[in-house]
């Protein structure tokens, strides 16, 4: 088996360092084909001369501009507009925008349309600065734009494979370390895990290629943080079962043997659910969400296939030792210690109903968050820290009230152009709609409105613009621009919302029915998986709007974290449940749920940490939507390993009793007379079990 997976790793691992060759941030791609300004930017990409890269210089001054001020931002707009000429580089004539001064003569703006031939917008943007820095004392100057935006955007996604992927085996090691407190032991997950990784990457670039799957760097920095969670997580539940299988077997093998038919089922009902999960994303309409799914659903596979095939071969074939200095030893006479969690059962097992009101009591106080601020997150909200994109924008407001917002682009066919213009131009909200160049067949209109960038009144603005200029027949006019692509992103992705959570949750719950063969226990586990996502929201809310100071929830962060939470937060749940499903075979429905709680507390409390941990990853990237993805799924995988897991589901399986299990036969009271203690514990008062 090591054998296989050293010539496997000289296959993937060159394909590996290929996948960020293949990762894409365009809006084109993003979104689907049937969206308007997705046609828009089609088209622009067709015509003559190509897509433009759009940039706004904003030169501005506290106490106003100078004539040499004006004189060197002329310089500046000829100088650059010779280097990059516009389009009319196809066969018009076309001087390009003109400067133009504000009204309180504090600032001056011009603006640069760059053609993507030219590069993209990271590798432009930092020369364009470059080259307006000779200009006198005190005379500022942003470089913003929608197409600044997103160069500064690509910035923060450069290197960022490589960082996470670091960043995670850190977090990982140390957290390994700490939980063996082994010098060696740690080693051998983290070995296999990063298999799987390189695995994973040469897979997905691989469906890339084959089937054109759309992968963006948030889903790259994804993969790899779900390989290193839920493979640590499988890890950690094989190492348990295998450790207690070497107390009761001389031979490693025969130990390994009893470790995987104890585990397997539950490793596999867990990557069977979150790749089922993952997988309904495929009937979403954003290109980057149903993307994610096969590329998740490859990484879990890869972990599964590492984890129960190398990661067993190699703990076999180190033996005992591995666990050094703490060697499990084989003893005839070995017996269970109850422990902390076997303490924790009893407690609770006394309070059912106090357990079971304190935790849902929690959990709802947390819910409250929800009534947060839970708007959409502007773009140029994402960052951390503000770039000069971002600055920019704030100062072309301040100067220029009437170009606050970002240009829409607007073509229709040149001969309803002027008619298009005058629609466009009366619509409420709009500054002033410019006519451009017609080629092609199409003609193009530049349209500024009033408002902010996306803002809930610029995307109104929007709307009205599409209504109107619809309604001229034979135009055939689509509108499109960056706060377009975003707003055509936030209704797609409502609309997939709409889609995926429903299937997300009726397959989860068909899973969950298949492994327990039973109705009630998967109902009840779906019931705290929802109500903990609900109470992880709501406090991850207050936090980002109360001590981050976050300005909303960027639109892909509910569902990406409902995904998560319910598909990895059910794991803990099935690690639990399906150790207490064959605990209560032998020991009846309550003993069966407090063995298993102490036999599995450990064990899952510490893959919680771990998964916690590896999205907390994200956090440490200098992006809104990053943090708020990983601060949200490790607090609810805390939230839900160290409450929902450890005390919820146990109080409620104990209150309801045998019936969880219905309609399995398990549900049903013995034939015959009670003889077995544990039967007869089931049926009696909590009074008398002592």
């Amino acid at each position: 088996m090591i054998g296989l997976w050293l010539v496997l790793a000289v296959v993937m691992v060159p394909l590996s360092g290929k996948l960020s060759s293949v990762t894409t941030d365009k809006a084109v791609d993003t979104l689907p084909a049937g969206a308007e300004s997705t046609k828009v930017a089609v088209l622009e990409d067709s015509l003559p001369g190509g897509e433009d890269n759009t940039f706004v210089f904003v030169y501005h001054r506290a106490g106003g501009l100078t004539g040499a001020d004006r004189a060197t931002i002329e310089r500046h707009h000829n100088t650059l507009a010779g280097r990059y000429p516009p389009k009319a580089a196809a066969g018009e004539d076309d001087e390009g925008p003109a400067t133009r001064l504000s009204t309180d003569g504090k600032a001056m703006m011009f603006t640069l349309d760059v053609s993507t031939t030219y590069g993209a917008p990271e590798a432009i943007v930092g020369p364009l600065r470059d080259a307006a820095k000779d200009r006198p004392t005190g005379l500022e100057l942003d470089v913003t734009g929608p197409a600044a935006i997103d160069g500064d955007m690509d910035a923060v996604f450069d290197g960022i494979d490589l960082q996470v992927f670091l960043t995670t085996i850190i977090v990982v090691t140390v957290l390994l370390i700490l939980t063996y407190r082994s010098p060696v032991l740690w080693f051998v997950p983290l070995v296999a895990v990063g298999a799987a990784a390189l695995t994973a990457m040469a897979t997905v670039y691989l469906l890339v290629k084959g089937f054109g799957i759309v992968v963006n760097d948030q889903n790259s920095a994804l993969l790899t943080i779900l390989v290193f969670g839920v493979g640590t997580d499988y890890a950690l539940l094989l190492i348990a079962r295998y450790r207690e299988a070497l107390h009761h077997h001389e031979n490693v093998r025969v130990a390994m043997v009893h470790a995987l038919r104890g585990a397997a089922p539950a490793i596999v009902a867990s990557a069977a659910t979150v790749v089922a999960g993952l997988l309904c994303l495929l009937v979403a309409d954003l290109n980057s969400t149903s993307g994610l799914g096969p590329i998740g659903a490859a990484g879990i596979l890869c972990a599964l296939a590492a984890m129960l095939t190398l990661f067993p071969a190699v703990l076999v074939v180190l033996g005992r030792r591995i666990f050094w200095p703490a060697i499990p030893r084989f003893s005839t006479a070995a017996q269970d210690k109850a422990g902390l969690w076997g303490r924790l059962g009893t407690g609770i097992n006394r309070r059912r109903w106090v357990a079971t009101l304190g935790s849902l009591g929690v959990l709802g106080v947390l819910a409250i968050g929800l009534t947060g601020n839970t708007g959409a997150l502007r773009e140029q909200d994402q960052f951390l820290s503000a770039p000069e994109s971002v600055t920019g924008f704030t100062v072309l407001r301040r100067h220029f009230p009437e170009l606050g917002g970002q240009p829409m682009t607007i073509y229709t066919r040149p001969a309803y152009q002027e008619r298009v213009v005058d629609i466009a131009e009366r619509t409420p909200g709009v500054a002033e709609a410019v006519p451009g160049k017609a080629v092609g067949g199409w003609a193009e209109i530049s349209v500024f409105p009033t408002d902010a960038p996306d803002t809930a009144a610029e995307y109104d603005t929007i709307k009205r613009v599409r209504t109107g200029v619809h309604g001229v027949f034979g135009a055939q006019a689509i509108v499109g621009g960056p706060s377009a692509e975003n707003l055509d992103t936030e209704v797609t992705t409502r609309r997939d919302e709409k889609r995926v959570i429903p299937l997300v949750l009726a397959v989860v719950l068909i899973v969950l029915g298949l492994l327990l063969r039973a109705i009630v226990a998967p109902l009840v586990l779906m019931a705290t998986v929802i109500i903990s996502f609900a109470a992880a929201f709501g406090g991850s809310v207050f936090v980002f709007d109360t001590i981050l100071g976050f300005k909303g929830i960027d639109s892909s962060v509910p569902l990406l974290a409902f995904l998560f939470l319910v598909a990895l937060g059910v794991d803990y749940n099935i690690f639990l449940a399906s150790r207490a499903r064959e605990e209560t075979v032998r020991l009846g429905s309550r003993e069966g749920m407090l063995k298993a709680l102490t036999a599995t507390g450990g064990v899952i409390t510490s893959a919680g940490l771990v998964l916690a941990a590896t999205f907390a990853v994200l956090a440490t990237l200098p992006l809104v939507m990053l943090v708020e993805v990983g601060f949200l799924v490790a607090f609810g995988v805390l939230l839900d390993a160290l409450l929902v897991r450890s005390v919820l589901v146990p109080a409620l399986t104990l209150l309801i009793g045998r019936r969880i299990w219905w309609p399995s036969p398990l549900s049903r009271p013995a034939a015959g007379p009670p003889t077995d203690r544990h039967t007869l514990a089931d049926e009696e008062e909590p009074a008398l079990q002592g």
